[in-house]
């Protein structure tokens, strides 16, 4: 009976670790998803800028022909029929890339004003001048990397007192942000980890570190909806395994703060198809 309660176990454990790979790759195809729009926005945004850079030399040419034509025939009440009607229709066109510029700074700026709140957050809650804790961003989300001398003892999984502290503080920016999703990732040295008949390696440890922080948050109350595990293991190193020093800095746990910016980018593509359309 022992024997398949084991083999039980293992079997739902395989599971469990089969779910949570194929959520971090949906994540991870999600967010390069959304950096190939933002990179394709830029590059409309960039195009707009230099048609709205061209349309303001025509107007401006289009400007002296008038005032050449009335200096020619000595009336300053009369233009060109042809040369208002082209310099109306340059003003409209000018008018309509502006427009469309605005709308698509105003989309970016909201992104880049909702990551940097939430920056600013985590940084005061959780406390910048931490050596052992770290927030930073790259690619619009947010990375708080905290130590493992913090959250465990060398090859457990048990989460200290002290990671409690730490913890209910980032919960509590997590729980302002019912929208955000928090993936946790944990991450091993390069030390083979001694097998204790329940984990087998540092595989095992790295998923066994990120549930055990994901409990404590559900316990301090944040949505478990919110919550994602991963395990890294050994293989994405900060620096070098070959000091003791190096192996305490790649020995950490790292909480990936995702923003539901979908609205915004929903925003970037609709005006995307719209300018496409008319061109």
């Amino acid at each position: 009976m022992k024997k398949v309660i084991f083999i039980l176990s293992i079997a739902a454990f395989t599971l469990t670790s089969c779910g949570s790979k194929k959520k971090i790759a949906e994540l991870e195809a999600k967010n390069k998803e959304i950096q190939d729009l933002l990179n394709t926005a830029t590059v409309k945004l960039n195009t707009c800028l230099t048609e709205r850079d061209a349309l303001a030399h025509q107007i401006d040419f289009l400007k002296k022909n008038n005032s050449d034509l009335i200096n020619n025939m000595g009336n300053l009440t009369t233009l060109s029929s042809k040369g208002a009607e082209n310099l109306e229709k340059s003003l409209e066109s000018l008018k309509e890339k502006d427009l469309k510029i605005t709308r698509l700074q105003d989309a970016l700026t909201k992104k880049d004003s909702v990551t940097l709140a939430l920056v600013t957050s985590l940084k005061s809650s959780v406390g910048i001048s931490d050596p052992d804790i770290q927030v930073n961003v790259e690619k619009g989300v947010v990375f708080i990397s905290i130590a493992d001398k913090l959250l465990f003892k060398s090859g457990s999984y048990v989460v200290s007192d002290r990671a409690k502290e730490v913890l209910a503080k980032v919960a509590k920016v997590v729980n302002s942000k019912p929208d955000f999703e928090c993936m946790v990732e944990g991450h091993t040295d390069n030390v083979p980890y001694k097998s204790n008949g329940v984990l087998l390696d540092n595989w095992d440890l790295s998923v066994k570190r990120s549930t055990s922080i994901i409990r404590v948050l559900q316990e301090l109350n944040v949505n478990p909806k919110q919550l994602i595990a991963a395990g890294r293991s050994e293989f994405i190193p900060l620096v070098d395994n070959n000091s003791a020093e190096n192996r305490s800095i790649n020995r950490r746990t790292r909480i990936v703060v995702l923003p539901k910016i979908d609205q915004f980018y929903d925003m970037i593509e609709k005006e995307m198809k719209n300018m496409a359309a008319k061109q």
